[in-house]
């Protein structure tokens, strides 16, 4: 009798799913594998990384760095995120996500949200950031393999991983206005988001994105990722749901100084 290998793989659930988009939107670093010219062989190298509006990860590169020639000449690309905690690495969860890579052209509509998105993730990228050498790329995830630990292996593809849909560029439109009220008027609402909805710890948490299906925020160099309790349906709903979770975090005793 023949033993059959078992099949590690498990289906792909919406718990995994949002394990998976949470590793990415809370990423700040990531391992990054690109096809060395002329030998092909395997690359790698640690890049900064935010996310774009819809969830696909963005890096900021100089042009002078080998893994940048390399996705000029070959934009297939995986980029590994997920960081490892106390005790044993491979307990910790990761993502990897095999990408084609899109360099985002200066001046582009696109490239300035982009920007704007990488920046207020990674504030200290500002000293390099307008350097004519440097260049963000917009990694178009494929599809995705996703440790949630021992003995969790999923893998996703593009529709598990990025929204769709109109309400991308219309919440990305008033984005940055809506991250500049909430972080002057509204830090104790922010540190509700943190300490109630991502169980964070510490002080000082801003906003530093919002999406369709939820909020960033960073408190230094710690990060947590904020889902809203439903996707939206529409940009104007952001108001009304930014108030009603901190409405439900204070009523469960959550405050700034807590």
């Amino acid at each position: 009798m023949v033993d059959r290998k078992k099949d590690v793989i498990r289906e792909t659930d919406a718990e995994a799913v949002r394990l998976a988009k949470t590793l990415i939107r809370s990423a700040r670093f990531g391992a990054l594998a690109v096809i060395e010219p002329g030998t092909g062989a395997p690359l790698a190298s640690r890049v900064g990384v935010a996310t774009d509006s819809d969830g696909a990860p963005l890096i900021l590169v100089s042009m002078l760095s080998a893994h940048t020639g390399a996705l000029l000449a070959d934009p297939r690309c995986s980029l590994l995120v997920g960081e490892p905690g106390k005790g044993d690495p491979l307990a910790h969860p990761r993502i990897t996500l095999v990408c084609r890579a899109r360099r985002l052209e200066h001046g582009a509509e696109e490239h300035q949200r982009a920007e704007r998105r990488y920046l207020n993730r990674n504030p200290k990228a500002r000293l390099y950031a307008g350097l004519g050498d440097f260049s963000i790329f917009r990694l178009e995830p494929e599809r995705a393999s996703l440790n949630g630990g021992f003995g969790k292996a999923y893998l996703l593809d593009r529709a598990d991983l990025i929204i769709a849909g109109p309400i991308v560029e219309d919440l990305a439109a008033g984005e940055q206005s809506a991250l500049d009220h909430m972080n002057a008027d509204h830090l104790d609402a922010i540190a509700v988001y943190a300490l109630h909805f991502a169980r964070a710890e510490g002080d000082g948490w801003v906003a530093t994105g919002f999406d369709a299906e939820g909020m960033d925020l960073a408190a230094g160099d710690s990060v947590c990722r904020v889902f809203f309790p439903e996707p939206l349906k529409a940009a104007r709903d952001l108001r009304t749901v930014l108030v009603d979770m901190a409405k439900t975090g204070r009523a469960a005793g959550y405050s700034q100084g807590r």
